[in-house]
């Protein structure tokens, strides 16, 4: 029999890439998919291959489950991909006693405190969570301009002082992404994640238009990072077409993402709708202090 990965499975695309790249290293891959969250689309993917691929679904507040799912398929080595909503911690989702004992000894609720503590439990029951980018690593951003344009002045300089921001929330574990225009910061993203943070600054500029306020230029230049701290094994981020189209529909001209700790999805189709939109895409080498 193959070698087993477990693989937790979030929305989105990415669980699909991953599952992909396992596939094409061989590997036979038991999907944890979650109600809440998981494309359908998963169980078409297990009937196509019924061998090497099985679906097992449970709610998110389901950790016994999980594990006792992975322990009877032989899992020693897992990976979670794709987004789980921040929202859904506040839900009215039931935890299990193991989950809630978890819940009860965190001291804050955010994305790191909680996977981090998963990541723990499932240790301690012989699975290991490895990076979410294992198996993807050609899909992370390089250093450089990736699009036809590259950003002007103005919005390096937004770059420059957004990437200063960014960092700075992203280590309080708030967000990724900031919206910047004029050496302003008009939008830091919390729970609604990246596009609707987007959305958001769009709305707030067309409300001031609207008013007749034209102090800020309408050019939006967004900046995504990862954590100073990132642990690669969840919340790595991630950018793709859907997030052209949301620049586009909020006017944002510019997209600064941190080389070598984002995914980018459908990297030629996302440089195309770039291109198309006059958005400027630049991979940015962050140097991290240890």
């Amino acid at each position: 029999m193959s070698p087993s990965l477990g693989l937790i499975a979030g929305n989105g695309r990415f669980p699909f890439l991953l599952l992909d790249a396992a596939r094409a290293h061989g590997l036979r891959v038991v999907v944890a998919a979650i109600k809440e969250e998981t494309d359908p689309e998963m169980d078409a993917r297990a009937a196509a291959d019924p061998e090497h691929i099985r679906v097992h679904w449970l709610s998110l507040g389901e950790l016994s489950k999980l594990i006792e799912t992975f322990q009877r398929e032989d899992v020693t080595r897992a990976v979670m991909a794709g987004q789980v909503k921040h929202k859904q911690i506040f839900s009215s989702i039931r935890p299990d006693w193991r989950l809630a004992k978890l819940l009860l000894n965190l001291r804050t609720r955010n994305t790191d405190m909680l996977l981090g503590a998963i990541a723990r439990v499932l240790e301690d029951e012989g699975i290991t969570l490895i990076s979410s980018t294992a198996y993807l690593e050609p899909m992370l951003a390089p250093a450089g301009v990736l699009t036809q344009r590259a950003p002007d002045e103005t919005e390096r300089a937004d770059i420059e002082y957004g990437l200063r921001v960014a960092r700075g929330v992203a280590g309080f574990d708030l967000g990724q992404t900031v919206v910047v225009a004029a050496g302003a910061c008009v939008a830091v993203e919390a729970m609604e994640g990246t596009d609707a943070t987007i959305a958001r600054a769009g709305a707030l500029f067309r409300t001031l238009e609207d008013a007749g306020d034209t102090t800020l230029a309408r050019r939006l230049t967004v900046v995504k990072v990862a954590k100073p701290n990132q642990d690669m094994r969840f919340d790595v981020p991630v950018v793709g077409v859907p997030t052209i189209a949301a620049m586009r529909e909020a006017g944002a001209t510019c997209l600064c993402i941190e080389a070598g700790r984002t995914l980018l999805f459908d990297r030629e189709a996302m440089v195309t709708a770039a291109d198309a939109a006059g958005v400027a895409v630049l991979g940015a080498a962050i140097v991290t202090k240890l």
